[in-house]
């Protein structure tokens, strides 16, 4: 499946065989770093991506790439990067449940759309489909988790039908009281593997933002059968990018 770059913990972590990438966060630990540095090393790769934003505009994550050294816009005006501007999603009138449900499938087709588009001919390369994030398409979505969930479940069965991934983030902490948990418990389930960036136990340090979990649930092929199923290292968030390291290893 696909590579997700070389040369540090998480990479080294996450392997090459997930399709299915959850990247749980807090306010104390955010995660989209995560999302930036993937979506980064997709389209390095010669790949594509279909990038699903409800929290920020274009022009955000075009301002933090691009200190990372990836020009989206460029990526934009190539087909290389197929972004979805969602913060209104779904259109006006779209409160009735029905109407909902048909949103979530005319996005669908549109991301099928391209990722057919994308998978056809010399431009048979990798292709990511990434939300950011999820809890905010539940409130698109008017408090829906089946809505949410049936159109999470068809971008599933799409990794496995053309051969591409998918990373979405949730924020867990939003998710804390044991009734409200049915959406990520779900994410839990259908991941290949799981991200999670936490605060430090020992509470705030200048040069370390916080720990960040990889759990290898074990679902791969029998070349990863004896690989390392948890890694835990420490990481510190920078303009150009992001450093990895594991407790007391940094002076």
């Amino acid at each position: 499946m696909e590579e997700y770059g070389g040369g540090d913990l998480l990479s080294e972590a996450m392997g090459s065989a997930a399709r299915v990438v959850v990247v749980e966060d807090c306010v104390e630990a955010p995660g989209a770093f995560v999302l930036h540095l993937l979506l980064k090393r997709a389209l390095a790769g010669g790949g594509a991506a279909a990038f699903l934003a409800l929290a920020q505009p274009f022009t955000h994550y075009d301002r933090i790439l691009r200190k990372m050294g990836c020009n989206l816009s460029l990526h934009r005006r190539n087909e290389r990067l197929h972004f979805f501007e969602l913060q209104a999603f779904p259109a006006a009138g779209g409160a009735r449940d029905g109407a909902i449900a048909d949103c979530f499938v005319r996005l669908y087709s549109e991301i099928q759309r391209v990722v057919e588009a994308t998978r056809t001919g010399e431009n048979a390369g990798q292709f990511t489909i990434t939300i950011d994030d999820v809890s905010l398409l539940e409130v698109a979505a008017h408090g829906s988790v089946d809505n949410v969930l049936d159109f999470l479940y068809y971008c599933v069965t799409l990794t496995s039908e053309m051969n591409c991934s998918l990373v979405i983030l949730i924020h867990e902490d939003i998710y804390a009281v044991e009734e409200n948990m049915g959406l990520l418990l779900h994410l839990r389930h259908i991941a290949d593997l799981v991200v999670k960036a936490a605060p430090l136990s020992t509470g705030l340090a200048a040069d370390v933002h916080g720990q960040l979990s990889v759990v290898n649930k074990g679902t791969f092929s029998e070349q990863r059968a004896k690989a390392q199923k948890v890694w835990s290292f420490h990481f510190k968030v920078k303009e150009n990018g992001t450093d990895f390291f594991y407790p007391g290893s940094r002076h």
